[in-house]
């Protein structure tokens, strides 16, 4: 069975990614949310609780499959979120969805073409994402799509809850070993701005990896 607490020598260090990828943004309304496509139905949770609270008329989930997804959302991420919003009084003509996207770059591209296909122009956007994707999400929207006004949020509930709901803790903590890497390495790339990563965060970010958390590197 895999296990749900968070090892108490790592705590600190896992905290302090957590903390750091927090964007701490205050949602406000805006023309449209974009659900990232992911392993985390919380994604598709806090859409539906923004949509309730008349934060945007219009969302877009956005996201294929990955080999972290495949298993829990056979038929792909955004057609699971969209299943989710639909059961949860979204109405469906609230929702569109894009089902090609395989990284962050392309959860962005594939969105705004597939907006440009039918017509549709949106000025401003509330980025939902994973609770450690936020930063990584900012920074590739603001490469990739310049010109959208953004704001970050997520299911944010406290961490142990998070890893409760997840089921798995060396799985989350890989993913946000994961996320810090491919926020600094996709920047590198040209496929986000660059984040300042404070030495705090670059420290416990490589011992996690001496920890083993390395699953989730490319």
């Amino acid at each position: 069975m895999a296990p749900i607490e968070i090892p108490a020598q790592h705590r600190a260090d896992v905290l302090t990614l957590w903390d750091y990828h927090n964007m701490k943004h205050e949602v406000r309304p805006v023309d449209a949310a974009i659900g990232l496509g992911s392993h985390d139905i919380g994604v598709a949770v806090r859409v539906v609780e923004l949509y309730k609270a008349g934060a945007f008329p219009l969302v877009v989930f956005t996201g294929a499959n990955a080999p972290t997804t495949i298993e829990r959302f056979p038929r792909g991420e955004a057609v699971h979120y969209r299943e989710y919003a639909l059961a949860h009084d979204v109405p469906d003509e609230a929702i569109m969805i894009e089902t090609e996207a395989t990284n962050t770059a392309e959860n962005f591209d594939f969105t705004r073409k597939v907006l440009q296909d039918k017509g549709i122009e949106f000025r401003s956007a509330v980025l939902v994402s994973r609770p450690y994707q936020e930063r990584r999400a900012y920074a590739t929207c603001r490469k990739m799509w310049p010109e959208l006004d953004i704001i970050c949020t997520s299911h944010r509930p406290p961490i142990d809850e998070y890893v409760a709901e997840i089921g798995d803790a060396d799985f989350v903590i890989s993913m946000m070993v994961g996320d810090t890497q491919r926020m600094t390495l996709f920047a590198k790339y040209g496929y986000a701005i660059p984040q300042d990563v404070p030495q705090g965060v670059q420290t416990a970010y490589e011992r996690l990896i001496t920890a083993g958390y390395t699953s989730r590197l490319i």
